[in-house]
């Protein structure tokens, strides 16, 4: 095992890099927000991810994720550092990154040519998440504010000035572990709202998925998302993730 431990370590990023090239022609990043539209319908979105995992102490996790949009060309990363401050809560500061480039605007929210050029969005979030156990069933219960830096972009041949704006976030989650051979697979349910300043209560999100261990270190997700925003078409993602997680030193 230790020899498998030390090849991980070493094969990870390239993995990691590989996965998201492979699966990126096929996948729309789970945070794109038009700015402006008149959306209906919605989209079907295979969506590839993959996440890395490192402890750097007992009660803390650093966290990277990649995404990217291969057909539309929008990459998305996030960085996450979770502190377990006590055995029921936990605080995670964190970093988002997307750009959407103008057709996968366009195809959002069902216009022509009304965006032209690419939206990038920047994202602090800090959340408090308290996770608790019923007869098995793991619980937990996500608030998180978020800070989104909106840049100047071109809408329908008018330049609109850049702004910061708050969003508040709720999100319900449990799980279940199920023993399956010698391996634990934990199937999951949540459902999130989402509150925009000046806008209202803008997109809701249910979730379903089963995480299943692949290694000791290495585990696979697929899962189904359901989400709707207002002003652009719904998204209904068919995603397919990759956790790796280093051992802790400790």
């Amino acid at each position: 095992m230790r020899g498998f431990t030390k090849f991980a370590l070493q094969v990870v990023p390239t993995v990691l890099v590989l996965w998201l090239v492979f699966l990126g022609g096929r996948c729309i990043a789970q945070e794109v927000d038009v700015p402006s539209g008149r959306g209906s319908g919605s989209v079907v979105a295979p969506t590839g991810w993959a996440e890395f995992i490192a402890p750097v102490q007992q009660r803390i996790d650093l966290k990277f994720y990649g995404f990217y949009i291969g057909e539309l060309k929008a990459p998305s990363g996030q960085f996450d550092a979770t502190f377990r401050a006590t055995k029921f809560l936990s605080i995670t500061p964190s970093y988002l990154y997307y750009s959407v480039p103008p057709d996968g605007l366009n195809e959002l929210a069902n216009h022509s040519g009304g965006f032209t050029r690419t939206y990038e969005e920047q994202q602090f979030r800090i959340d408090g998440t308290v996770m608790f156990s019923v007869h098995k069933f793991e619980i937990s219960e996500r608030n998180m504010y978020v800070r989104r830096f909106l840049p100047t972009y071109m809408y329908g041949g008018k330049s609109l000035p850049e702004k910061e704006i708050n969003r508040y976030r709720n999100r319900i989650a449990v799980a279940y572990p199920l023993a399956v051979g010698s391996h634990i697979w934990k199937p999951f349910a949540s459902y999130e709202a989402f509150y925009d300043q000046g806008s209202g209560w803008t997109k809701n999100r249910a979730w379903t998925g089963v995480t299943v261990p692949i290694e000791k270190y290495v585990s696979f997700q697929p899962s189904y998302m359901w989400e709707n925003t207002n002003g652009i078409k719904d998204v209904r993602y068919l995603m397919f993730g990759l956790i790796f997680k280093m051992p802790s030193r400790n």
